[in-house]
């Protein structure tokens, strides 16, 4: 798209004395580079907290990456300047013998990938809300004449009130040639970012055609990437997967990719006009001022864009597939007969009592009972083909179910154990697959008959039993964390 003409840019106050080490408080590390380490440090003049980068300068001259730092801190110098929101500010710089510092705005909530693995899926309002949020980033970057280059769900953070900040701009590109600004070619820079993409895992799967095969960067190559992380926010995962980076490659080339059962139609529409292998031809590639072209379709309806910074954002929440309570459904036979307290909030779509008061589980009388158990061990010894998978532990209660990422899935043998542990085993394959970490943060949320949750402080488990035991999961395991939480005190 044509970028206008700006405005001068405001002038950010210098600060009127030289800034050192000594004038923060360095607290625990937040983040580490190849070159670099960023810390949580706090002003010891304003108690302000920043994030600040810190990079090592012997490495930077060995690694050939002056370059890169120079084109971080010009990049952030303009996007500062300009006062434009979503992005990670840059309020000053200085250095030792030692080392350079980016004092850097602090994002508290971390990245926008993180959440993305915690909950599996996003919903569509969370969805919209972000997607919105990065829209508005690319054109104030574009109207900047900047090129990112690099956007992806690790390099998008979130502030205090959980907006967006937009980061890493080691790779982005100041097009210094307004008349040619719809695309840079040919540059040193351009070809350190694929080789850089190529050194790094995990960064390949939003790379843009034209950077593979021309080498070419465009406006619209961050509009590719933004089709990428749609798809991930509400799949779970990226569009374009495989075991190594030249298939990942391959598949971009060839545009070899499918949506999941269950993804929203025009978020899928979107995706599709995003995810064009002629940059030219992606939605927005053209539009003249703003993304309008975007903004407009069906995926933002009544979203207001004119104040999304001051919006509060939806609360992240997972995405849940359609129920099944329809003409194929049948009242399941292994509920007990009346209308439970627990029964009936769950039917009417409500939380969950954190205490459902029923009878006690089966995996607990196992627990509580020496020669039930001692029975139940031997036998399994015996006869259980995953007696040593789990290392010889008494199993006190297994079943198939569809383990989620997303809206992906993997049928799985769940396996709660004492210990306690619960595993997942491949059934096929006869493999152990992982483990859900047990602490007492852990809890479980059944969502209906078939879905539950097992919640763990850093990831949600999105967990079915086709056969609607889901209630009967969540007795067993809450069952089993009370037992042993009761023989710890």
């Amino acid at each position: 798209m044509a970028r206008a003409t700006l405005d001068p840019p405001k002038i950010v106050p210098v600060p009127p004395t030289k800034r050192t080490t000594k004038d923060f408080i360095f607290g625990k590390v937040i983040g580490e580079g190849s070159f670099s380490t960023v810390y949580l440090t706090k002003d010891i003049h304003t108690s302000k907290e920043y994030a600040i980068k810190v990079c090592d300068k012997r490495h930077i001259i060995r690694e050939k990456k002056t370059e890169y730092v120079k084109r971080e801190r010009d990049v952030l110098n303009t996007i500062t300047s300009a006062g434009v929101p979503f992005f990670v500010k840059l309020y000053c710089t200085f250095q030792d013998t030692d080392s350079l510092y980016f004092v850097l705005s602090y994002a508290k909530n971390g990245e926008l990938l993180q959440y993305i693995k915690q909950v599996g899926a996003f919903d569509i309002e969370s969805t919209r809300f972000y997607a919105g949020e990065i829209l508005l980033a690319l054109e104030h970057l574009h109207r900047l004449h900047i090129i990112h280059r690099d956007l992806k769900p690790e390099n998008i953070l979130l502030d205090e009130k959980m907006h967006i900040l937009i980061t890493d701009f080691g790779s982005a590109k100041i097009v210094v040639n307004h008349e040619q600004q719809q695309k840079v070619e040919g540059d040193s820079e351009v070809t350190t970012v694929v080789q850089r993409r190529n050194s790094f895992v995990g960064t390949a799967q939003y790379v843009s055609p034209e950077l593979l095969t021309d080498k070419v960067a465009h406006y619209s190559s961050d509009l590719w990437a933004l089709g990428c992380i749609i798809y991930q926010m509400i799949s779970g995962l990226p569009p374009f997967r495989a075991r190594n980076e030249y298939i990942i490659f391959q598949k971009i080339l060839k545009l070899d990719y499918e949506f999941p059962e269950d993804f929203d139609a025009d978020a899928q529409d979107l995706v599709q006009k995003l995810l064009v292998v002629n940059n030219s031809e992606r939605l927005g590639a053209q539009d003249k001022e703003n993304y309008h072209s975007i903004r407009s379709h069906p995926m933002f309806a009544g979203l207001d864009f004119a104040t999304l910074s001051e919006t509060t954002p939806p609360v992240i929440s997972p995405f849940l597939p359609t129920s099944d309570v329809g003409l194929n459904y049948k009242v399941p036979d292994h509920l007990e007969p009346g209308l439970s307290s627990q029964l009936n909030r769950l039917l009417l779509g409500l939380e969950p009592e954190s205490s459902p008061k029923s009878k006690r589980s089966p995996a607990l009388e196992l627990l509580t009972n020496a020669q039930q158990r001692a029975t139940k061990l031997e036998t399994q010894a015996a006869e259980s083909k995953y007696h040593s998978i789990v290392g010889g532990r008494l199993i006190l209660k297994q079943g198939l179910v569809n383990k989620r990422k997303g809206l992906f899935s993997r049928k799985r043998m769940l396996l709660l154990t004492e210990g306690p542990h619960i595993f997942y085993v491949d059934p096929v394959a006869m493999t152990l697959k992982g483990e859900i970490p047990w602490s007492e943060e852990l809890s479980t949320e059944p969502k209906n008959f078939k879905i539950f949750f097992v919640i763990t402080p850093n990831r949600t488990y999105y967990l079915e039993d086709p056969d609607g035991f889901a209630l009967d999961w969540c007795k067993a395991i809450d069952d089993v964390k009370s037992y042993w939480s009761s023989t710890k005190a």
